[in-house]
């Protein structure tokens, strides 16, 4: 990276854009300026609703509360420190939430070294095996906006239930847990039900840009996060945001939108090893569902290293991140990115909502909805309703069933290279697991392999958290995805209290419905099923060696 750290940057309380200009200059008209004569930096810092057309601005209206919400969130600061000694020896943190609920205090705490237990699975081996580890020190911040996402409120069943069979009254059990929700949400009233300790996020600010609400600051306070600290590092930022010149969110948002709109609507998200642990699975489902729609959208890929395959190619852009550089430091390893972003880890979220909103208005797009997010669940809610669609597989290879279009060839390494080869010019692959994300983490050595042996950009996710991300991308984003599913046997299920349904069979739907929203668009669909998980992981990175000799 020496040799972008030599170009022009700009910069702003500590965050500094490096590359920015470059990549705009590329662009056959310069989007900077644009934005510039536009008005858009004053706009935008004044929660202006009409930035993104008509059609946007009553959405808009209700969801720019992000700018400033670090400023109202100061509020939360006393409130926190109350509830951490009022929990007093429950120091055993789980965040049971999804997407925006649960991405940003994942990055928090990886990055400031803080343990918490997030679950983000309807996997009945990774939800059981959260729920056997030190229950009767355990405090379940319980996070959802709408209150009436499927699988939060299935772990909060879980947890509750689980309490009770440890010898808890319901009094006992209720101030083992913490719900973040919205005003006037059905979790609110849950939440008074059950004796729980509440705390009320800022209604004006969507899920994705939540970082720096009381989604991103309850759980990762209570883990033992200086969160102040963040909030100080987003103010500092703030005062450039209205500006034209020194404004390294502005900079980051006219790259993100010249690039894409000049055929680089790939992004690759590397670290850039400099002390920010985990943010580009944060920026893949904010850039992801808030651009993927009406047929365009930018494609985040999270890369595992500045090395790895997939950080280059003529539609993709290369973005690091990392913390902010002291004197004579050089991140390491790998390539020169296209954008380097570098700051403390409060006005990198600020300053990557900013820029997401830019490339909002460069594209034409309201970044503030999503539209497709619901059609997968309403799939599975008709599946678990109506039961599993009957299936039999093209054709079994070892500990593998391989369920495949017609037409498609009868061996694993075969139908694989069937996959890649269809991608075309500007496809990509998704790989979509619906295993446990650390029993089965080797899944995900899956993405480098594809990558290389494909050469395309090739991104993986776990199930169902992805669909709180990139699912709207798949459905609503410019429609040249194929897409590779995984699932796997369970062995040991677990029953949702209160429900006529378990995690196993919540997965499933959930994978059922997803491949039938994807299959609906006439896109490739390829369904890996594992029926021993272990050694079906195996014979598939086997397999995906294969390809690339």
């Amino acid at each position: 990276m020496s040799d972008l750290l030599s170009t022009p940057a700009e910069s702003a309380a500590g965050l500094t854009v490096h590359g920015a200009e470059a990549v705009d200059k590329a662009a056959p008209a310069s989007t900077r300026q644009a934005l510039v004569a536009a008005g858009v930096p004053g706009k935008l810092a004044a929660k202006d609703p009409s930035l993104w057309g008509p059609d946007a601005e009553a959405e808009a209206k209700i969801r720019l509360g992000w700018v400033d919400t670090h400023r109202r969130s100061r509020e939360l600061l006393t409130q926190l420190a109350e509830l951490k000694a009022e929990l007093g020896d429950l120091d055993h943190v789980v965040l049971a939430g999804m997407g925006g609920s649960s991405l940003a205090p994942e990055v928090i705490t990886r990055t400031l070294g803080v343990p918490l237990t997030v679950l983000d699975t309807t996997d009945p081996g990774q939800v059981r095996a959260a729920l056997r580890d030190r229950l009767e020190r355990t405090v379940v911040v319980v996070s959802s906006k709408s209150g009436t996402t499927v699988e939060t409120d299935s772990h909060r069943r879980a947890y509750w239930q689980a309490f009770l069979d440890a010898g808890m009254t319901e009094a006992e059990a209720g101030r083992h847990f913490v719900i973040v929700t919205d005003p006037g949400s059905p979790l609110e009233e849950i939440a008074a039900g059950m004796g729980a300790f509440t705390v009320l996020a800022d209604p004006n600010v969507g899920g994705r840009y939540s970082a720096l609400t009381a989604f991103g600051l309850v759980p990762s306070a209570l883990a033992g996060v200086e969160v102040a600290d963040l909030l100080d590092q987003a103010d500092a930022l703030a005062a450039s945001l209205a500006a034209d010149r020194d404004n390294p969110a502005l900079a980051l948002g006219a790259a993100l939108g010249a690039a894409a709109t000049d055929g680089r609507d790939k992004v690759a998200l590397v670290s850039d090893g400099t002390g920010i642990d985990g943010l580009g699975d944060w920026a893949e489902q904010l850039i992801a569902e808030s651009t993927g729609k009406a047929g365009v959208g930018i494609l985040p890929v999270v890369v595992e290293s500045p090395q790895s395959p997939g950080v280059e190619g003529p539609d993709v852009l290369t973005v690091s991140y990392g913390g902010a550089l002291t004197a004579g430091q050089v991140p390491g390893g790998g390539g020169d990115p296209d954008v380097a972003v570098n700051g403390p880890l409060g006005a990198q979220f600020l300053a990557w909502e900013y820029a997401t909103a830019v490339a909002g208005v460069v594209l034409g797009i309201d970044p503030f909805n999503q539209p497709n997010v619901t059609e997968s669940k309403e799939n599975t809610n008709k599946i678990l309703a109506s039961g599993l669609p009957a299936e039999t597989p093209s054709f079994t290879e070892g500990a593998i069933e391989v369920y495949a279009p017609a037409g498609a060839p009868g061996d694993l390494v075969g139908v694989l290279r069937w996959l890649l080869d269809g991608m075309g010019d500007g496809g990509y692959v998704a790989v979509m697991a619906y295993l446990d994300r650390f029993t089965d983490a080797d899944a995900a050595r899956l993405r480098p392999l594809l990558a290389a042996a494909s050469g395309r950009p090739v991104t993986f996710g776990w199930g169902p958290r992805f669909l709180h991300s990139t699912g709207q991308y798949h459905k609503g984003g410019p429609q040249v995805g194929s897409y590779l599913q995984l699932t796997g046997a369970v062995a040991d299920d677990l029953p949702v209290p209160g429900k006529p349904y378990t995690f196993g069979e919540l997965q499933a739907a959930q994978a059922a419905g997803d491949r039938q929203a994807l299959a609906g668009r006439n896109r490739p669909v390829l369904r890996l099923h594992l029926t021993d998980r272990s050694a079906g992981v195996a014979q598939l990175l086997d397999a995906a060696g294969e390809l690339r000799a």
